[in-house]
């Protein structure tokens, strides 16, 4: 079983890079082969045993908020959404105008384990759940992120000397570095790196748990899509066709 139960997924934001979606509905019900981006992630880890979740609202809320009372899997009871299959989903309206790490300490009043899973509402990842847990707690810090390799966007060129081109490559995303593809675990010790409402999760707090030696990376190879576009929108429903990603099993 196990050892963290609640995931908080960050679905509050405006979604402005998408606006030709986000103008009438929030980025995370953006809809990929007939889901919305929200319920994969969701699937992400139901699939391996988290059943337990806050979605963090702000703009459009209530579109959220009606998609699961519309949803007859869903029984809406005690200001939760309960299924006979024990999945429990909270819809949290944190403001629209509020910032990742606002959101955050909205919502940990919320949370009665000492420890929670939190991630984006606009990536999806085949990332093994149970391998991040003991990986976080194997050496305990505060905060673990998930650290993904950027998809490549471009092919790579060698140019030398008079404009040749010495080697033309494919998109290799191994060159790319590593980035934070959200999927974090976070001990509620967070909130005191939180000031406001306006404090982004992704500056201060973690910036500050990186000098404090109290932020972790675990490293993940395998899938990773970020949907900030049309673009990758319909790369993450061509790869979904080709089962590059599944929920993980």
């Amino acid at each position: 079983m196990l050892k963290v139960q609640t995931a908080l997924i960050l679905a509050g934001g405006k979604g402005t890079r998408f606006s030709e979606y986000t103008d009438t509905i929030p980025k995370p019900m953006i809809e990929a082969n007939g889901k919305p981006l929200l319920i994969h992630i969701m699937n992400i880890y139901i699939s391996q045993g988290v059943k337990k979740f806050i979605v963090l609202t702000g703009y459009k809320s209530d579109f959220i908020l009606n998609y699961f009372k519309n949803d007859s899997e869903f029984n809406f009871r005690n200001n939760l959404f309960e299924s006979d299959q024990g999945i429990q989903i909270k819809i949290l309206d944190t403001g629209i105008e509020t910032q990742t790490g606002g959101r955050i300490k909205k919502a940990l009043k919320h949370i009665e384990e000492e420890y929670f899973h939190l991630t984006y509402g606009d990536g999806v990842a085949n990332v093994d759940i149970k391998e991040l847990e003991r990986f976080h707690f194997e050496n305990e810090t505060i905060a673990t992120l998930t650290a993904v390799r950027p998809p490549a966007r471009f092919g790579s060129l060698e140019i030398g000397e008079n404009s040749l081109v010495n080697k033309f490559g494919e998109k290799n995303n191994s060159k790319e570095g590593w980035i934070n593809g959200g999927f974090f675990i976070l001990n509620k010790e967070i909130e005191k790196f939180i000031e406001s409402d306006e404090t982004p999760l992704e500056q201060q707090p973690l910036e500050q748990l990186a000098v404090n030696k109290q932020l972790k990376a675990f490293h993940h190879s395998g899938y990773w899509r970020p949907v900030d576009t049309i673009r990758e929108l319909e790369l993450l429903e061509k790869e979904m066709k080709e089962q590059l990603f599944n929920y993980y099993e």
